[in-house]
């Protein structure tokens, strides 16, 4: 027989498959021989106690042969001939999911990226990490599977609602992810293993027929009547379909900017801003897990906080354990950082965005006091104030996308640090006053929660910990509005915005399900 039972169990235990199996014949009375075998379905961590636990569920296969856990079935139709095809805009986790889903429908996705594949994208990567050039098509944002690829690979989201996250990361494993994401409480892949994963996609949809063209920025539309019929690129090519799926990601400014030339509707979204923070692992590792030294046993540790500091809230944003801290501008004279993983976690530090949300009043009233010309209407208000917060890192690093940088306690007291821990940063970080970059409302409230995160988590507020600017691409800061029917932008017939870049997701597992969700829709209307 089968059956799904749960442990709590000790590291050393949740470690080997014999201690399992004799722990469950306990559990079950049974001798241990006639457990032929498990499988997890999930697995978290609680380390409440100074003695963590590892938590499994399992289920466990009884006096009967063991059968390993089978995926999802996928099977992808040939549609170099397809009576029907979707333009997509954008390669990253949205427009490949979505092109994947077209596949198994027989419909021909045609993908359009602006960036590189992901081994000529590296070569622009080392050059932003090592001379500071931004090159403005190819970086952390821009390239095939978009800021997913180089974003650390964290799979988890509490977007079920949206669609099959199961489904989704089935798909992962099928193109070369590890089982471990199918029951990890928190999985994650990894930016070392994402390229081949995002390459093993690519493959595939070039070998049933669809289209993928790198280098193919999209510069215009091909409007007839208030519907979308297709695109013009920057080398002066046209292509027609029979719907236009935008999944351009959240920092296409340029996007932003055409549908506002064109008079397609677009709206301001509040979004959030701070900055990064570095602490060795051991720190977290210490708070976390109550000892000295981390069982090796256990993964590097993790943390999730939240504070409101008079009325706002200032959250953690996309922590990464055994991580660093990567520049992640699209443009000259900007400083945007961001943070990943390997899918080991084994660097010695531990970053994490720390942010505080950011509404139209905040950008309004930030442009009144900088005496800055805005409109208060102009749904691109909200996009401004984040480019002049990362014009100002930069100027205040001293160029090359050297960040300027801060001790936490140093932050908190207005003290400019006299020197600066070890960094993962690889641009360099400069010492000097975050508070003249920025905004008060931002400065403030960070300096605040950081000492109540003290108060929540023991050793966390310590001047062993780095402050780096400025974390500011955590979402759009610009919504595309949909129907939320059809999900065709209410102006615009076949033209389907979608994930991060439309408003719509926060993540690599959301984005992917609303680039399926979408695609659903456009399937519907196909008829």
């Amino acid at each position: 027989m089968q059956k799904k039972i749960t442990l709590k169990v000790l590291p050393s235990e949740a470690a080997s498959d014999t201690a399992i199996k004799s722990i469950i014949a306990r559990t079950e009375s049974v001798p241990p021989k006639n457990i032929t075998g498990f499988i997890i379905q999930k697995r978290s961590i609680d380390a409440r106690s100074k003695q963590p636990w590892v938590n499994l569920t399992l289920n466990v296969f009884i006096n009967e042969p063991f059968q390993q856990r089978s995926l999802i079935p996928l099977q992808y139709k040939e549609v170099a001939n397809a009576r029907h095809k979707v333009i997509i805009v954008g390669a990253g986790p949205a427009g490949l999911f979505a092109a994947l889903r077209l596949l198994e429908a027989g419909v021909q996705p045609v993908i359009l990226e602006r960036g590189k594949d992901v081994r000529s994208r590296r070569r622009d990567l080392a050059k932003l990490n090592k001379e500071g050039i931004v090159n403005p098509e190819s970086n952390y944002c821009f390239g095939e599977g978009g800021a997913g690829t180089y974003s650390d690979g964290k799979l988890y989201t509490r977007s079920s609602k949206r669609g099959d996250i199961d489904r989704i990361l089935n798909i992962f494993v099928h193109f070369g992810a590890e089982e471990n994401i199918l029951f990890e409480a928190h999985p994650h892949i990894g930016t070392n293993k994402l390229p081949q994963i995002m390459t093993a996609m690519r493959e595939q949809i070039i070998g049933s027929g669809g289209v993928f063209l790198f280098e193919k920025k999209v510069t215009d539309f091909i409007i007839d009547n208030q519907v979308m019929k297709g695109v013009v690129t920057a080398d002066g090519d046209s292509l027609t379909a029979d719907a236009v799926i935008l999944a351009t990601g959240h920092s296409a400014r340029d996007v932003f900017q055409l549908l506002q030339t064109k008079n397609i509707a677009i709206e301001a979204k509040p979004f959030a801003l701070g900055v990064r923070i570095e602490h060795p692992q051991s720190i977290i590792d210490t708070a976390q897990y109550h000892c000295a030294v981390r069982d090796g046993l256990l993964p590097p540790a993790s943390y999730s906080l939240v504070q409101q500091v008079e009325g706002r809230g200032v959250f953690s944003f996309c922590m990464c354990p055994g991580g660093i801290i990567a520049p992640a501008a699209t443009a000259p004279g900007e400083l945007v950082v961001n943070g990943w993983s390997p899918s080991k976690r084994n660097n010695p530090h531990a970053n994490s965005g720390m942010v505080v949300q950011v509404n139209v009043s905040d950008a309004i009233t930030h442009h009144k006091q900088k005496k800055l010309s805005y409109k208060e209407e102009d749904a691109l208000l909200l996009m401004q104030f984040q480019q002049q917060v990362e014009q100002a890192a930069f100027t205040a690093g001293g160029g090359k996308m050297v960040a300027p940088a801060q001790r936490m306690v140093d932050f908190s007291k207005n003290i400019i640090s006299s020197s600066l821990p070890d960094c993962s940063y690889l641009p360099g970080v400069h010492s000097t006053s975050l508070q003249q970059v920025l905004p008060g409302f931002v400065f403030n409230s960070l300096q605040q929660a950081f000492i109540e995160f003290g108060k929540k988590m023991r050793g966390y507020y310590t001047n062993d910990a780095i402050v780096v600017a400025t974390e500011s691409r955590t979402s759009s800061p610009v919504r595309i509005p949909r129907n939320a029917g059809d999900l065709q932008h209410p102006q615009i017939k076949q033209l389907y915005p979608c994930a991060e870049g439309a408003g719509y997701a926060g993540g690599i597992v959301s984005a992917a399900m609303d680039g399926e969700r979408v695609v659903e829709a456009i399937l519907v209307q196909l008829g």
